[in-house]
């Protein structure tokens, strides 16, 4: 599959998530939002902001343990860091921040 966005045609694999996460920009993030009918506010690019910084220092999409505890304790969400990084990606963590934050669909760890 591809998307299209400022005049450029994005690969994605059959579930839409991007095959080269070099792709990945706020743009494409934006379509790829727009597709899972999620409209983005401040914590959720502040999640995909942290998200992009691990993937570029490691060369892997995070584990959501990770992000959950970089809402608790960066950004200071606590106890409440795993309920609300649900309800920001109510549809799971890997569906929509990961495919929305330009990682490849991870298959290797536990999602939860």
């Amino acid at each position: 599959m591809v998307i299209e966005v400022d005049g450029r045609t994005i690969n994605t694999d059959d579930e839409g998530y991007l095959v080269d996460p070099a792709d990945w920009n706020e743009q494409v993030a934006e379509e790829l939002a727009r597709r899972e009918s999620l409209p983005v506010g401040r914590l959720h690019w502040q999640v995909i902001a942290f998200m992009r910084r691990y993937l570029d220092r490691r060369q892997i999409a995070p584990d959501a343990r990770h992000v959950v505890r970089h809402l608790a304790e960066e950004l200071g969400l606590g106890e409440q860091a795993r309920t609300r990084l649900f309800e920001l990606f109510p549809y799971g963590y890997v569906r929509q921040a990961c495919k929305i934050a330009g990682m490849r669909r991870p298959r290797a760890w536990s999602t939860g």
